[in-house]
C-alpha cells in the first residue's frame, strides 16, 4: 500500500480562492456604499446645523449673512463675541464649501449627494452647481423660500 500525503489539490485551492474573492467583492461593495451613505448623512447634518445658526443670526439682525465660507465663524456683525457657529463645516469628501446663496432676506444652501439611491426629503437635482460633483442634489433654505 502506498503512503499518500494528505493535502489539498490545486483545483480545490483555486475554488476556495474564487469563493473568497466573490465574498470580498460583496463586502467591499457594501463598505463603499456605507461610506457614501455616511458622508451623505454628515452633509445633511452639516446643512441643518448651518440652517439653525443662520436662523439665530436672522433673529438678531433681521437679515442673513451675504457670504459664509467653510472654516469661518458665523458671528454677529456688531456685537463682539456673539458667535452663532464656531466653524462652518465643509464637504466631507472634497473639503469644498457648501453652496450658499443669499439675498439677505432669504438663503439656500446646497450640497452633493453621493448615494444615487437616496430620494429622501430635500434630495432632488437642482440647477445650481456644487463643486466637483456637478449639479447639487440636496438643499435646505430659509423658511420663507423653497430650496
Amino acid at each position: 500500500m502506498k503512503n499518500r500525503l494528505k493535502g489539498f489539490t490545486l483545483l480545490e485551492l483555486m475554488i476556495v480562492i474564487a469563493i473568497l474573492g466573490i465574498l470580498a467583492s460583496f463586502i467591499s461593495g457594501n463598505l463603499i456604499n456605507s461610506l457614501k451613505k455616511g458622508r451623505d448623512a454628515r452633509r445633511k447634518s452639516d446643512l441643518e446645523q448651518i440652517q439653525r445658526a443662520l436662523e439665530l443670526y436672522y433673529e438678531d439682525n433681521k437679515s442673513y449673512p451675504a457670504l459664509i465660507t467653510a472654516g469661518s465663524q458665523i458671528t454677529h456683525p456688531s456685537v463682539a463675541n456673539k458667535v452663532y457657529m464656531q466653524r462652518v463645516p465643509d464637504d466631507p469628501a472634497s473639503n469644498n464649501d457648501y453652496t450658499y446663496v443669499s439675498s439677505g432676506t432669504n438663503y439656500k444652501i446646497y450640497s452633493c449627494i453621493e448615494n444615487t439611491n437616496d430620494n429622501g426629503p430635500g434630495v432632488t437635482t437642482y440647477s445650481v452647481t456644487c463643486g466637483d460633483c456637478g449639479n447639487c442634489k440636496y438643499g435646505v433654505s430659509s423658511s420663507n423660500t423653497l430650496p
